[in-house]
């Protein structure tokens, strides 16, 4: 019983020493980020092809908020995929705040931003770069095609003779790629008013995942609302560590089960950072701090998560599963992907 009133009671003196540090941030995130929602989809909309830069620094203000509205403007084709994939790396939820409160952590923080920003700017810029070699490749297509379409029967070989059969041919494709073209319109038009209506203000049925304290028309509360729920994530994850050190005299069942190899580390982090929610991005970072992960694993959990943005989009782009399930999968082999370039980085 000792042991736990020790640990309960080391949990509660951390847990309020952050308080004043963690309360001071979200007030500075909630006054800048209050209701700009609005203003950052039109910058986005009218620089599209700064959209991974804008996106990377957005992504990496504390709280998972950019996420979320990144998520939904992505559905109503506002950014590209580029761009929302800049922000999801560049989100680190919670563990900007939570290493800020200690000192010694800052460093280590400052260089964490700097990698995951770097990364997704390169990456939001690599996927929009082959996202648009792609449609280049399929516009020439449908150019060539529709050329010959408007030829008709008059298509002829070098030497001047009429190809019926060919024509024949191109014809027949002719009226499948205007039925295919009529198809196409209508259904663009019917995904136009799909998600004409998925806006985080908008939202019907308790589908809006967004905070809804992000939008509270007081910053002050806003902001102790965000503290005290973050409080408890750390509070219930700091009394969970010094349980384990007070039963088990040390870390060493911790150490066990994300082991010493840090492949399996980083996998089993962005495991972790995959889950919607900020208590994974806390849990990443009282690990890291209590040294059970390395960093390279922590960079690579915290480029996997991207808060409840992923909830958001698989809710306002609810009629392409697939496609969300691409996103999901392309977020956490980037992420893989950072934690073993971080590996091999000798700045960490």
């Amino acid at each position: 019983m000792q042991i736990f009133l020790d640990s309960l009671w080391d949990a509660l003196k951390d847990t309020l020493i952050i308080l004043p540090f963690l309360y001071l941030t979200y007030l500075l995130v909630s006054y800048f980020s209050h209701n700009d929602n609005e203003k950052y989809s039109k910058i986005l909309h009218k620089t599209n092809k700064a959209g991974p830069v804008i996106g990377s620094f957005l992504g990496s203000i504390p709280q998972c908020g950019f996420s979320s509205v990144m998520s939904n403007l992505y559905s109503r084709k506002i950014v590209t995929l580029g761009t929302l994939i800049a922000v999801f790396v560049a989100t680190s939820d919670e563990a900007l705040p939570l290493m800020i409160s200690k000192p010694e952590f800052i460093p280590k923080l400052l260089l964490l931003m700097a990698i995951k920003i770097i990364y997704a700017i390169i990456v939001g810029y690599i996927i929009d770069g082959m996202i648009h070699l792609f449609s280049k490749k399929k516009q020439v297509l449908h150019e060539y095609h529709d050329r010959h379409c408007h030829e008709g029967k008059e298509v002829s070989c070098e030497g001047g003779e009429i190809l019926d059969s060919l024509n024949e041919n191109i014809l027949n494709d002719c009226k499948g790629h205007e039925q295919d073209h009529d198809h196409e319109q209508e259904h663009n038009h019917d995904h136009a008013h799909e998600h004409k209506c998925c806006h985080p203000d908008e939202a019907e049925g308790g589908h809006n995942h967004t905070h809804s304290h992000c939008c509270a028309t007081n910053i002050f509360l806003d902001a102790l609302k965000h503290t005290l729920i973050i409080l408890i994530y750390v509070f219930i994850a700091t009394l969970l560590i010094n349980l384990i050190k007070g039963y088990c005299g040390g870390l060493d069942p911790l150490k066990k089960i994300f082991t010493s190899n840090i492949y399996l580390q980083i996998l089993m982090a962005c495991l972790i950072g995959l889950i919607p929610n900020c208590a994974s991005s806390v849990f990443l970072v009282e690990m890291f701090m209590e040294g059970v992960i390395m960093f390279p694993a922590l960079v690579a959990g915290l480029s996997a998560g991207a808060g409840v943005g992923l909830i958001v989009l698989y809710t306002c782009n609810f009629k392409k599963i697939g496609q969300n399930i691409f996103i999901t999968c392309l977020m956490l082999i980037l992420a893989i992907i950072l934690g073993i370039i971080t590996n091999f980085l000798p700045i960490w």
